[in-house]
C-alpha cells in the first residue's frame, strides 16, 4: 500500500485544438461549475492544430473561478525556464494562486527543432530539466537567481513577482533517472495510462519514491496526477489511489466532451472518494 493520504482531485485533460475553440471554452467554464477541480491542458507549442497553452490558461483564468490551472506539460526546449516562471508566477497572480506547473524535459525533436529548439539527447534533456527547475525556483524567490549551467545561465537576474501561493512543480517523466529526480526536485509527477498503465506503476513509484529517499525527502510528500483511461471502473481507480498514491486523476476529454465531463463529476468522482474514504477508516 502507498496510499499517503492526500485530498483527492479530479479534473480534465484537455487538447487545445483551435478548430473547437468555442466548444474546448464552454467545456472549460461547465467543469468549473461543476466542481471538477482540476484543468490540464496539454502544451504543444509546434502544433500548428492547437491554441498556445499558456495564452489559452490565461484567458480561462479569467472566465473560471476555482479550477487549477496546469499546462501538462509545459515544453521546456521551447519555453525558457526564467520567461516560464514569470509566466507562471503572473498567472497565479491574476488567478488568486490557481497555477500550478507540468514541466516536461522535451519530446518531438524534430518538430522542436523547426520552431528554433535545439535538439537534445535524453541525457541532455534529463540535464536540462534540472537546471531548468533550478533556474525557475530562483526567479520565485526560492533560491539564488545565479547559475552558470550547460543550458541555461543567470547572471545577476532579479527574483519576481513571487506567485501568491507555492506552486507545484509536477514532472511528466517515466523513465528512471527521470523519476529518481522528481523524487529529488519536483513537487509532483504527472503521468498518464497511455505510457504507464496501472501495472507498470509499482515500478514508476519505486523510482520516484527512492529518488526522494536518497534526497532526504519523505516520499509521501510528493502528490502523484494520473491521466486515466476513461474505461477505467471505479473499483480500479480506488485501487490506483490507495496502492500507488495516486491523488490527482484527470479524465483525457474532447471539446465537445460536457457529457463526459458531467458524468465523471456526478458519478464517478463522488465514488471514488466514497471509496477510499472508506477504506482508510
Amino acid at each position: 500500500m502507498a496510499d499517503y493520504g492526500h485530498e483527492l482531485r479530479f479534473g480534465i485533460f484537455v487538447p487545445p485544438e483551435a478548430a473547437r475553440t468555442p466548444s474546448l471554452l464552454r467545456l472549460i467554464r461547465l467543469s468549473d461549475e461543476i466542481g471538477l477541480e482540476v484543468l490540464a491542458v496539454q502544451d504543444h507549442p509546434y502544433q500548428p492544430a492547437f491554441l498556445d497553452t499558456w495564452t489559452l490558461l490565461s484567458y480561462v483564468a479569467a472566465t473560471t473561478r476555482t479550477i487549477t490551472l496546469v499546462p501538462a506539460v509545459a515544453n521546456l526546449p521551447l519555453r525558457p525556464p526564467a520567461v516560464l516562471a514569470r509566466s507562471a508566477a503572473t498567472l497565479d497572480i491574476l488567478s488568486g494562486g490557481r497555477v500550478e506547473l507540468g514541466l516536461g524535459a522535451g519530446a518531438f525533436w524534430d518538430a522542436i527543432d523547426a520552431m528554433g529548439g535545439a535538439k537534445r539527447t535524453p541525457g541532455q534533456a534529463l540535464r536540462g530539466l534540472r537546471e531548468a527547475i533550478g533556474v525557475i525556483r530562483a526567479i520565485w524567490g526560492e533560491g539564488r537567481p545565479v547559475l552558470d549551467g550547460e543550458f541555461y545561465h543567470l547572471r545577476g537576474a532579479k527574483a519576481g513577482p513571487p506567485p501568491p501561493h507555492p506552486v507545484g512543480i509536477w514532472l511528466g517523466v517515466y523513465g528512471p533517472r527521470a523519476l529518481r529526480l522528481a523524487g529529488e526536485l519536483a513537487d509532483g509527477w504527472l503521468g498518464g495510462y497511455s505510457y504507464a498503465p496501472p501495472d507498470v506503476l509499482p515500478r514508476l513509484m519505486t523510482a520516484l519514491d527512492a529518488g526522494a529517499r536518497d534526497a532526504g525527502r519523505v516520499p509521501g510528500l510528493i502528490r502523484r496526477a494520473y491521466v486515466i483511461d476513461p474505461s477505467m471502473p471505479v473499483q480500479q481507480l480506488t485501487e490506483v489511489a490507495l496502492a500507488h498514491g495516486i491523488s490527482e486523476f484527470l479524465l483525457p476529454v474532447a471539446a465537445d466532451g460536457d457529457w463526459e465531463a458531467q458524468r465523471y463529476a456526478a458519478e464517478t468522482a463522488p465514488a471514488v472518494r466514497a471509496a477510499v474514504a472508506a477504506a482508510r477508516v
